[in-house]
C-alpha cells in the first residue's frame, strides 16, 4: 500500500510539474509568436523604402522657402541606381517649371522639394512607390526603379494669397 501511495503521490507531483511545464511552454510559444509577428511586420516596412533627401549645397541667406503651390524653376539630372542617366534639363539649359504639391510631378519631387531655398542643390533618392511605380516609364525607366535626382532650385514664384 505504501508503494502504491508513493506512486500516486509521485504521479500527482509529476502531473503538476507537467502542467507547469505545459504552461511555461505555452507562454514561451506565445512570446515567440509575438516576436515573429513583429519581425515580419518590420521586414514588410523595410520593403517599402523611404524618400532620401540630401542637401548638396546650402544657401546662407534664404528669405523664402518653397512650399505647396509655389511655381519652381529647376535644373535637374535624373539617373537610375546603376548611374544610367534618363533625363536632364542641363543640356538644353532650359529649366523645368512646375507648380509644387499639385501632382504635376512625381510624388518624390512634390515631397522632396519642400522647404528649398533658391540656389540650393539637393540629391533625392526616390523609391519606385514615389516615382513611376511598378509600371515604370518605358523605355528609359523600368518598372520598380529607384530614381536618383540631382536638383537645383533656380527660382521660386510665390502666388499672391487671396
Amino acid at each position: 500500500m505504501t508503494r502504491l501511495r508513493r506512486d500516486c503521490s509521485t504521479t500527482g507531483v509529476d502531473s503538476g510539474g507537467a502542467a507547469r511545464r505545459n504552461m511555461r511552454l505555452s507562454w514561451v510559444l506565445t512570446v515567440l509568436s509575438i516576436c515573429l509577428s513583429a519581425l515580419v511586420t518590420a521586414a514588410g516596412a523595410e520593403g517599402k523604402r523611404k524618400l532620401q533627401i540630401g542637401v548638396k549645397k546650402r544657401v546662407d541667406h534664404c528669405p523664402i522657402k518653397s512650399r505647396k503651390g509655389d511655381v519652381l524653376h529647376m535644373h535637374y539630372t535624373g539617373k537610375l541606381e546603376d548611374g544610367t542617366e534618363f533625363d536632364s534639363s542641363l543640356p538644353q539649359n532650359q529649366p523645368f517649371v512646375f507648380s509644387l504639391g499639385t501632382g504635376q510631378v512625381i510624388k518624390g519631387w512634390d515631397q522632396g522639394l519642400l522647404g528649398m531655398c533658391e540656389g540650393e542643390k539637393r540629391k533625392l533618392v526616390i523609391p519606385s512607390e514615389l516615382g513611376y511605380g511598378e509600371r515604370g516609364a518605358p523605355p528609359k525607366i523600368p518598372g520598380g526603379a529607384t530614381l536618383v535626382f540631382e536638383v537645383e532650385l533656380l527660382k521660386i514664384e510665390r502666388r499672391s494669397e487671396l
